[in-house]
């Protein structure tokens, strides 16, 4: 992806854990490096095509000054976030916050915090087999695209499906939506948590009846295991009622671990049924 740098905008503003520093404020030195695609402005010389670095520049020293933070990685974290949810083109950002006056009592140049950020693309599958299954399922969509640094950018159509496991339940109301997010993996398992418990989820049952059920299936190409989360979802290939209305809105996404697609994987399930 190509890049926009600035190097070293410098800034009077008040961060500090000292009250002084609060006060009186000090110089900060601001780096960026603003990961976009150049092209259209490249070929069209349209600055709208591209990042103005100069209205970015000023949104930087503002929001420096506006905002007063004891730590420089509060300040960078939310910098970044800022500027990515404000900053039309802008896909990832590298920040750093130098600190050259930092109080350490020894001859130093400067203190810095670096950190990237970026958006993410997730796919979620979400699933209702009790009460009003529609506008759980709704409520949910809505609920994700309002999120802090959260977007949902397509959604399938509901799909009615029987249940899996305890079979012995209502039909599932069934779905997938991308989304595009700032959030960690862990982070966005929380904030789908609250979700499913401001839908009254209750988790009695292992495959049991629920209002609602989220579930993400994708994250960028992210593989990973933990004790509450792996990425890929570890039994979407086997479910047809996630790859179909996947296969809907993502058919050639890439599954990270076996590189197959979502359509292969749903031919695969179709074939042995």
């Amino acid at each position: 992806m190509d890049q926009i740098r600035i190097e070293n905008l410098e800034v009077f503003a008040n961060h500090g854990v000292f009250p002084e520093e609060n006060v009186l404020g000090q110089k900060f030195l601001i780096s960026a490096v603003l990961y976009t695609d150049t092209r259209r402005a490249g070929k069209t010389d349209d600055l709208t095509s591209s990042i103005h670095y100069g209205e970015v520049s000023q949104f930087i020293n503002s929001y420096m000054r506006k905002h007063t933070y004891k730590l420089i990685e509060r300040a960078a974290e939310c910098l970044a976030e800022e500027l990515l949810k404000s900053t039309a083109h802008l896909e990832k950002i590298e920040l750093e916050v130098k600190k050259p006056w930092a109080p350490v009592g020894l001859p130093v140049e400067y203190v810095s915090v670096k950190i990237v950020r970026q958006w993410h693309t997730a796919y979620i599958a979400l699933g209702s087999n009790m009460g009003d299954k529609e506008e759980y399922l709704n409520t949910a969509v809505r609920m994700l695209d309002g999120a802090e640094g959260c977007r949902v950018v397509r959604k399938s159509t509901w799909l009615v499906t029987p249940p899996y496991g305890m079979t012995e339940q209502d039909d599932f109301l069934n779905g997938c939506l991308e989304l595009r997010t700032l959030l960690s993996p862990a982070e966005l398992l929380e904030e789908m948590h609250k979700i499913e418990q401001n839908a009254g989820r209750e988790r009695i049952i292992h495959w049991g009846p629920r209002t609602l059920d989220l579930d993400i299936i994708f994250y960028d190409d992210l593989i990973m295991e933990t004790e509450t989360l792996c990425i890929p979802h570890v039994e979407m290939h086997k479910r047809d009622f996630v790859l179909r209305p996947l296969h809907e809105i993502a058919p050639y996404k890439h599954h990270p671990g076996n590189g197959k697609t979502v359509r292969e994987l749903l031919e695969e399930i179709q074939q042995t049924e």
